[in-house]
């Protein structure tokens, strides 16, 4: 346990869309054999919906199903670094008065958030005294990786390029990609039970040429890895990470105007159709991103949906409670998206369902 007069170990989370970042604190406040964890939970978008499948699954709420106060903390929209001024050091002065109750700090970032800015926060006067960065793990989609969307040497580029003309590799989203492997303390290369030896080594190969040699890479599928490997690092990180190279070290500010974050509404709709529909959506459109609930005919449990590229998870989370309103509520995240063209194509579905 920490004592009184011991800085707070505050561990962050980071990865790119869909790595399995909520996966991960699942498994590490899972097993936290009595640790007692404050959890700051970020979502891009207007739908916090990584808190919602935290609270879904027990965490932070006592033994009743109710949410106990301060256990956990969602900010609001936009990603961590953008709102660090406004909400974040409020967040962690609350902490800081329960610093006797804690042993250790979890934060998720957004999957569109840069990691630096954050772990420079730390040496705010105010909160500088109280916590520490014990590590950055960054959580790396394994299978999404191996697809090439974030090959960075020119070879690797053209035989990509070649294998999908779609792919845009001078992105945004390949130098965050490398920015948040650049303030990895630990990487965590996921979801390899979906690899085989030889795409596992490619991505292995890839995220290397972004670390230093001391940052260490570990497999994981589901994020199950012993809690010693991911807590307890000491590696005190906002004060070294000056020295850790950014994409965006030189811009006075940053915002994430290149990415759009859209959140459509609809009634019930056919499960098998919704899917389809959506599989069309990101081929047609630049979509990076989708996630949300699903209110489908005649089926008492909401439909959890998450998409990565033109990979598609769902399953049934929950029933739906006396009072709630069964809709489907989808979030979109991607670039210039045409909300016109994405709601007509969904609409569709709608009536059919209907």
């Amino acid at each position: 346990m920490t004592s009184s007069n011991a800085k707070i170990p505050v561990t962050i989370v980071t990865g790119f869309l869909g790595s399995g970042k909520t996966t991960l604190l699942r498994h590490i406040l899972g097993n936290a054999e009595g640790r007692r964890i404050a959890v700051i939970v970020n979502e891009f978008g207007e739908l916090g919906i990584d808190g919602e499948i935290l609270r879904g699954c027990g965490i932070g709420c006592d033994d009743e199903g109710n949410e106990r106060e301060g256990a956990l903390y969602e900010l609001a929209n936009g990603c961590v670094c953008c709102t660090v001024q406004e909400e974040f050091l409020p967040v962690m002065l609350q902490l800081a008065e329960r610093r006797g109750e804690l042993d250790a700090v979890l934060i998720e970032t957004s999957g569109l958030a840069l990691p630096k800015p954050l772990v420079q926060a730390f040496q705010w006067p105010d909160i500088a005294n109280i916590f520490t960065v014990d590590s950055v793990v960054t959580v790396v989609d394994g299978p999404a990786a191996a697809s090439g969307q974030f090959a960075e040497n020119p070879e690797a580029v053209d035989e990509a390029r070649r294998a999908d003309p779609n792919l845009d590799h001078e992105s945004p989203l390949h130098e965050l990609f490398e920015d948040q492997l650049s303030a990895a303390d630990l990487v965590v290369l996921n979801k390899t039970d979906l690899m085989d030896d030889a795409a596992r080594a490619k991505v292995e190969a890839l995220v290397r040429e972004e670390l230093p040699p001391e940052v260490k890479i570990v497999a994981a599928s589901e994020g199950k890895l012993p809690l010693a490997l991911l807590l307890g690092q000491g590696r005190a990180a906002e004060a070294t990470i000056h020295l850790r190279e950014s994409h965006h070290d030189h811009e006075e500010d940053h915002d994430h105007d290149e990415f759009d974050s859209l959140v459509i509404e609809l009634p019930p709709v056919d499960r098998d159709g919704l899917l389809a529909v959506l599989g069309k959506l990101v081929e047609q459109h630049t979509i990076y991103r989708v996630k949300g609930f699903v209110a489908v005919p005649g089926k008492p449990m909401r439909l959890l949906v998450q998409g990565v590229g033109r990979r598609f998870d769902h399953h049934f989370d929950r029933r739906w409670r006396d009072g709630e309103a069964q809709r489907t509520r989808l979030v979109f995240i991607g670039e210039d998206l045409d909300e016109a063209a994405l709601r007509k194509a969904l609409d569709e579905v709608s009536a059919v369902a209907a």
